[in-house]
């Protein structure tokens, strides 16, 4: 368990990134800092808590990066949503919308199970559309989304009201960009 550790400190923020106007949150500076990245991992075992899960599942591809570690630490098998064309066996599909036009997110059939109780992953919770779809594709097959969890959110782009419903936590909270 750690202690606190100020990770507004920590993560870049970088004006005009990927396009004018945006202010980019980056979370590589937390993974260039073992006592930041451990921290992070540290801190979503806390916020897992007592609830019992059957996996740990997350999001292409930084979500990788805080999933992989956690659902080692927990003991848990890990579940991969990925873009489409990425995964090798037959996959459960849900579109989403975009700014501008939609993407699709993809979850092996073999990796969804009935009543199956998943903590789902990412590194930044901005309008929630990519993990609302990771959701919707989870319940549809019968399992149970019990929380997600994220480094960073931005609650100002109103991720509460795609996610209604979930318990969603965050390390970083950023109010404006």
């Amino acid at each position: 368990m750690s202690g606190h550790f100020d990770l507004d400190n920590v993560i870049r923020k970088v004006p005009d990134f990927p396009k004018q106007g945006i202010l980019y949150y980056d979370i590589t500076s937390i993974l260039a800092d073992p006592a930041a990245f451990a921290y992070c991992i540290d801190r979503f075992v806390d916020l897992a808590g007592d609830t019992a899960y059957d996996a740990v599942a997350c999001i292409e591809a930084r979500g990788f990066i805080f999933g992989s570690p956690l659902a080692l630490r927990l003991g848990l098998p890990l579940v991969l949503v990925r873009k489409m064309g990425k995964l090798p066996n037959k996959v459960h599909t849900k579109s989403f919308d975009l700014e501008y036009g939609s993407d699709v997110v993809c979850i092996q059939q073999l990796d969804i199970k009935k009543g199956q109780r998943i903590l789902l992953v990412d590194d930044l919770i901005a309008t929630g559309g990519t993990l609302k779809a990771a959701v919707s594709m989870f319940e549809e097959h019968g399992a149970i989304v019990k929380k997600i969890l994220g480094v960073i959110g931005l609650p100002f782009l109103d991720y509460a009201t795609s996610l209604a419903g979930c318990d969603v936590q965050v390390l970083q909270e950023y109010h404006s960009e």
